[in-house]
């Protein structure tokens, strides 16, 4: 049973940090038009330590993208230099949304292997009552 049991917890890390990929990916894309912000990405390493099954995952900490943000001709705009130029972002929305999809698409087949595991584990344990 503790194979299942270390099963579930990779694929519950790996949601994990899915999740926590998504939150930082959502905060950019909310962000992609304020002056100055830089882009938040997010590592994955392999879990470590005596409790950590084989395959598991966690997020590595957060960083910021190091690009430099695009800088904009609007001598209108309040925030322009004597130049004419502001500073925006360095968020490309494009890249935002396909990251955004890959990591929707990864959180789910976590979970479809977690709920599989759990069919199993179920199925199993009637078996072992008849």
């Amino acid at each position: 049973m503790t194979g299942f049991i270390d099963a579930l917890r990779v694929s519950a890390s790996g949601m994990d940090a899915q999740a926590t990929r998504l939150r930082y990916l959502s905060e950019n894309i909310a962000n992609a038009d304020t002056p100055g912000y830089h882009r938040k990405t997010v590592s994955f390493h392999a879990a470590t330590g005596r409790d950590a099954p084989a395959g598991a995952v966690r997020p590595g900490p957060m960083r910021l993208d190091a690009a430099e943000p695009e800088r904009i001709f609007d001598p209108a705009h309040p925030l322009a230099g004597a130049d004419g130029y502001r500073q925006g972002s360095n968020v490309n929305l494009l890249v935002e949304i396909a990251d955004t999809r890959e990591a929707g698409r990864s959180y789910e087949a976590n979970l479809r292997v977690f709920d599989q595991l759990r069919q199993m584990s179920t199925a199993l344990l009637d078996l072992l009552r008849r």
